[in-house]
């Protein structure tokens, strides 16, 4: 597919592997939209980007969004590339920990999904190609001890994918999951609870963001960790 002059939401954009999905998405031709916590980051997207400040911890907030990035144009894709982790044991692990993660990974993509699908039937009927895209990783293709609640988050999220997927392409709207590895961001190294494992290198953020652009331009419909 042809992305260019689509606007497209990349969710988590001022961090290091959506920042790295949004440039390149420009580069191939689309506008991006970009979401972060509010701060320099987010200002400095502003340079290439329209940018919203967003916590997605606060209910309601990904149909908030929607409502602010429509009210300034119409959208033709998301990715979404925010989220957070946390490492420990099931008995160590507390419930606001398990909340904050299922808020984040999970419920704001649902809530997002949800309220932009209206908008992207009218890209569909405008003879775009609208696309959402998800990242799970691979923690959603096998359980890791010491990772459940981060584990499960993930795999709301490509149950939520896998099931959307085949509502939506009635739509004409394509949804699919990625699924890399561990990936050199920093990510595990601002954990909401316990202590990243020792984890060999990681992927590099470019390659990934690289593959996952790839899939969306290509109309690919899953990518799993063994096509990282």
């Amino acid at each position: 597919m042809d992305i260019t002059g689509h606007r497209v939401l990349v969710t988590g954009g001022t961090g290091v592997l959506g920042g790295i999905i949004a440039a390149k998405l420009r580069a191939a031709g689309a506008t991006t939209v970009v979401t972060g916590r509010p701060g320099e980051r987010l200002n400095a997207a502003l340079s290439d980007s329209e940018a919203f400040g967003v916590d997605f911890e606060v209910p309601g907030s990904g149909a908030a969004l929607i409502d602010a990035v429509l009210a300034a144009g119409p959208i033709d894709g998301i990715v979404f590339a925010h989220g957070v982790v946390a490492f420990g044991n099931v008995s160590d692990t507390s419930a606001a920990t398990v909340a904050q993660l299922s808020a984040i990974n999970f419920t704001s993509v649902a809530d997002i999904v949800t309220a932009a699908i209206p908008a992207l039937r009218e890209s569909n009927a405008s003879g775009h190609e609208p696309f959402i895209t998800t990242i799970s990783g691979v923690i959603s293709e096998s359980a890791v001890a010491g990772m459940a609640a981060y584990g499960a988050s993930k795999s709301a999220l490509r149950h939520f994918v896998a099931a959307a997927q085949r509502e939506l392409r009635r739509e004409g709207i394509r949804i699919f999951d990625t699924r890399p590895p561990h990936t050199e961001t920093g990510l595990a190294t601002r954990a909401i609870a316990g202590t990243a494992p020792n984890f060999p290198t990681g992927a590099s953020p470019d390659a990934v963001a690289g593959r996952i652009v790839a899939a969306i331009v290509a109309g690919e419909t899953d990518v799993p960790s063994t096509e990282f």
